[in-house]
């Protein structure tokens, strides 16, 4: 795959014989980006839950499959405010995929779990991120899935940088 001049040659993908390693990873970069809510949004939102958006599934995943959480914690996972994450679940009680309730103790708190509806759209979308993951191990050597990993991560060391300065 790699040339002796650094450069690299990727065929079947789209893309002319040779590019450099920059603009190959550029391309590749831009056309994840763009077309992950697209590919998202059509393979998660099915005739049975034809109702909500992926923000929505991102929410009932925030929300996960266990034990109730408050929406304090649902916020920080999410990384948005209590008022933006308070309309996103007010769609989804009214559509029947999340429970809302106050704290027994302290009744500030308000704990959010999922309905059976919410936890089949839940284990509807893990099963495409699954599949997603599987796709991308397939045929990797270990070796390969290792620098696939490191890769990963460093992009996403990059965006967590960049959250600093928002």
């Amino acid at each position: 795959m790699f040339q002796n001049d650094g450069r690299i040659s990727v065929l079947g993908m789209g893309i002319s014989m040779q590019q450099d390693i920059y603009n190959v990873l550029n391309s590749i970069l831009v056309k994840i980006f763009n077309d992950i809510l697209s590919i998202e949004q059509k393979a998660l939102i099915v005739d049975e839950f034809s109702d909500i958006t992926v923000t929505d599934m991102h929410i009932i995943d925030a929300v996960g499959n266990g034990e109730a959480r408050t929406m304090s914690q649902i916020s920080k996972t999410l990384e948005v405010t209590m008022g933006t994450l308070t309309i996103g679940i007010n769609g989804l009680v009214k559509k029947g995929y999340v429970e809302r309730r106050r704290g027994e103790k302290d009744r500030r708190i308000v704990y959010a779990s999922l309905t059976d509806k919410g936890r089949r759209a839940y284990d509807h979308h893990r099963q495409f991120h699954k599949d997603m993951v599987s796709s991308v191990m397939n045929g990797l050597s270990e070796e390969e899935a290792k620098v696939l990993a490191k890769t990963m991560t460093k992009l996403d060391n990059f965006f967590e940088e960049l959250k600093k300065y928002e």
